[in-house]
């Protein structure tokens, strides 16, 4: 990428607002990841137009990152511009039953909002660890919820610089899926519909779902999550278990001993170890069981 480029989003932004060769490993949860060719943090809707503006004229590649919870990032890194929308745009308000929060929000931080003025049908997200604008294009769930139960209208930014907000009955939210992940759409804000709820009730569901996930999930490691979709009428983790692939590893990668489901960094794990031992779980599973497992996290970069 041209110099005079990477000058032309200092003065969009600030400079203090652009990162060159930003190590995408202290963005990941994986913790894993080489370095972002330009890394930019927008704290304004105009400012996030006008740097897509910019990578369209200037045709660079982008990618709107939030918490980086469900990605795995080459050990190349990535030759284009990452734009990240977290802490620098996580307003969460409160507005009667409902809740408007921009896409940088973490959803923890709605769970606890919700939760402290007696919302409920929010707290199967409270673990989820990743922003709102990433939960809402995937449709992201967990113990039995999904946002498109609790999602009312989201405004998007197209990657022309449009703002438009659509209706849940707009979206096409599926499993792991919405037209905003397949057109291309930005998620800029969305609002929650929940329902006056008891605080001490409340508080239980928070409880035992956190629980639930100490107890079954190998939160003490670096991952992305759930590595593999839920395939149909089966689940990924059993799937994995019963191929005897419990515990494997490919250098720091290891396919973790508590939940098969998850792949995780044990230290120093490497992109090329990730991919290495997704593949051959993949190949795996499909020889023993018929089943093709399709990947949850996104790969970004090249591998």
């Amino acid at each position: 990428m041209r110099e005079e480029i990477k000058k032309k989003f200092s003065e969009l932004l600030g400079k203090e607002r652009v990162l060159l060769e930003e190590p995408m490993n202290r963005h990941t949860t994986f913790r894993i990841g080489g370095p972002a060719e330009v890394f930019l943090m927008p704290e304004s809707y105009e400012q996030l137009r006008e740097a897509l503006l910019l990578c369209k004229k200037e045709n660079l590649p982008f990618f709107i990152l939030g918490n980086g919870s469900n990605l795995l990032v080459s050990d190349r890194g990535y030759r284009g511009v990452i734009i990240q929308m977290d802490r620098n745009m996580g307003a969460v308000c409160l507005e009667g039953n409902e809740i408007r929060a921009c896409a940088g929000a973490l959803l923890s931080s709605i769970a606890a909002a919700a939760r402290k003025a007696s919302l409920t049908g929010f707290e199967f997200a409270g673990g989820i660890p990743g922003t709102l604008g990433g939960a809402v294009m995937m449709n992201a769930g967990a113990y039995g919820g999904e946002i498109k139960d609790v999602l009312k209208q989201v405004t998007i930014m197209t990657r022309e610089g449009e703002i438009r907000t659509l209706p849940v009955e707009e979206l096409e939210m599926g499993y792991r899926t919405s037209i905003i992940k397949k057109a291309g759409y930005i998620v800029l804000e969305a609002v929650i519909s929940l329902e006056k709820g008891r605080e001490e009730e409340i508080m239980a569901k928070t409880r035992e779902l956190a629980e639930k996930r100490s107890e079954k999930q190998p939160l003490e490691y670096p991952s992305a999550g759930s590595t593999f979709k839920r395939p149909e009428g089966y689940f990924a983790g059993k799937l994995i278990m019963d191929s005897g692939l419990k515990g494997y590893r490919v250098g720091g990668a290891q396919v973790s001993e508590k939940h098969c489901g998850f792949v995780i960094n044990t230290g120093g794990a490497t992109a090329e170890d990730v991919k290495q031992l997704m593949d051959h779980v993949t190949c795996t599973v499909k020889e023993k069981f018929g089943v093709t497992l399709e990947p949850e996290v996104r790969f970004l970069g090249e591998f």
